[in-house]
């Protein structure tokens, strides 16, 4: 595990590794709330806009920190097959459990779009930045609501080894 002494010098040492996207009509795209600090030093250092994508975790009912999926603006949605057939999750339980995180994040989107669409992406580069990934169900979601928006491609993904 690579650490960093907070989120400023994550996204400050991020951007360093992605320089090479300087200039290249790039969108960086936080994850609320700890992604969009570490995305506001990479939209810095490359001089690119900065947008968020809002996602919310599907928590396992009876274990709400395991994640079984995770939903994201525009209707999108990602699900772990095994973790929700491990769990004995029914389909009502995910449909409760989706229910309520779909509200939360719809009055999220409201609270930080404020009115404003989301950045237009057609053609551009999206990257996307969190503060950290546990089962990748947050990030799939995201980069499913980042490819409806229609990008020309991703940023890739750089390793904590590769960043300076």
């Amino acid at each position: 595990m690579y650490e960093f002494r907070d989120r400023v010098e994550a996204g400050r040492k991020l951007g360093l590794a992605l320089a090479g996207l300087r200039g290249k009509d790039a969108v960086v795209l936080g994850l609320p709330r700890g992604g969009v600090p570490v995305a506001a030093e990479v939209a810095k250092a490359l001089d690119a806009p900065l947008d968020v994508i809002v996602v919310r975790k599907l928590g396992v009912p009876f274990q709400p920190e395991v994640a079984m999926g995770a939903i994201g603006e525009g209707g999108a949605r990602v699900l772990d097959r095994r973790v929700v057939s491990v769990a004995r999750v029914t389909e009502d339980d995910l449909r409760t459990v989706e229910a309520r995180e779909r509200a939360l994040l719809e009055s999220r989107l409201e609270r930080y779009r404020q009115g404003r669409p989301p950045k237009d992406l057609s053609g551009r580069t999206a990257i996307i930045v969190d503060d950290g990934i546990a089962t990748g169900s947050t990030a799939r979601v995201a980069c499913k609501v980042a490819r409806q928006l229609g990008p020309a491609a991703g940023g890739g993904v750089p390793t904590p080894r590769s960043w300076p």
